[in-house]
């Protein structure tokens, strides 16, 4: 009974994953619409900052960074967030309509359903990452195999935790207008508070606070320091610019944990509330 049951579960998972993903790949419009936002930021937004950003000596070394390559792996992180996030907005749709309802009584676990939930969302934002990704070159960041090895798992990670959030909230959520509104209040302090546009040393102790509890910055650091090091930049900058506490570097290995906690913690709660509510 136990195998038949995991064998149910597991098929469960991969049929609300590949739903998702399904959903997305025959929406065309919506995977090229989405290239809007990241081409904004690194074409205008970059090039019109560049000028006045010097990344790298605001931190005490002689070297210097392109603001594009800077901002680069930003850009990135905030293509995770809003399509991992907003992938989860399916289950207020859902709801709506009544199919959420016919999900949650088939014999499978919550959790699977969960979890279903949030591979679908974090495939989706992964894909839409890597096709921002494919526009390294054009602001100095070579695509090498190494880079890609490092970067594409860590975007991964990092969308499966946003895809967990944006789940955990839209199980409490009622309607498409107010699962809007509340994410539209969380994600863009997320975004800039991860040091996306900006470096996360000599900030005042209250937003230094603030940027070490978000988890999105534990995803950018260690994409960022990967992006810099492909791009030719000095290890002592890359080390200079990475994300502290106690004026401790945190290692990668840290950060991936804080990342695969947080994802724990509100996979758990998304599945409380939605054995609470159903």
């Amino acid at each position: 009974m136990t195998g038949k049951r995991l064998r149910a579960n597991l098929r469960g998972v991969y049929i609300i994953w590949y739903r998702d993903v399904l959903r997305y790949w025959r929406d065309r419009t919506r995977i090229f619409a989405a290239l809007g936002q990241p081409i904004l930021y690194l074409f205008i937004f970059g090039t019109g900052l560049s000028s006045a950003f010097s990344v790298g000596r605001g931190a005490g070394l002689e070297a210097e960074l392109d603001y594009k390559v800077f901002m680069f792996p930003g850009v990135l992180a905030m293509t995770v967030v809003f399509t991992s996030v907003f992938s989860a907005m399916s289950i207020v749709w859902d709801r709506e309509f009544g199919f959420l309802r016919e999900i949650l009584v088939a014999p499978i676990s919550r959790t699977a359903v969960a979890v279903g939930k949030a591979l679908g969302g974090a495939t989706v934002a992964c894909f839409q990452a890597g096709i921002v990704l494919l526009l390294g070159p054009f602001v100095g960041v070579p695509i090498t195999p190494t880079l890609l090895l490092q970067v594409v798992p860590l975007l991964f990670l990092l969308a499966f935790c946003l895809s967990c959030i944006g789940i955990a909230i839209a199980s409490r959520m009622r309607t498409m207008e107010g699962f809007q509104v509340l994410m539209n209040f969380f994600l863009m302090p997320m975004i800039f508070l991860s040091g996306a546009f900006f470096p996360l040393n000599g900030l005042p102790l209250w937003l230094e606070v603030l940027t070490r509890l978000d988890p999105v910055a534990y995803g950018v650091d260690p994409i960022r320091r990967a992006v810099l090091l492909a791009s030719g930049a000095d290890p002592a900058t890359v080390r200079a610019l990475g994300l502290t506490i106690g004026g401790e570097l945190v290692p990668v290995g840290v950060e991936v944990l804080v990342l695969v906690a947080c994802s724990l913690l509100v996979l758990g709660l998304a599945v409380h509330w939605f054995s609470v509510q159903e």
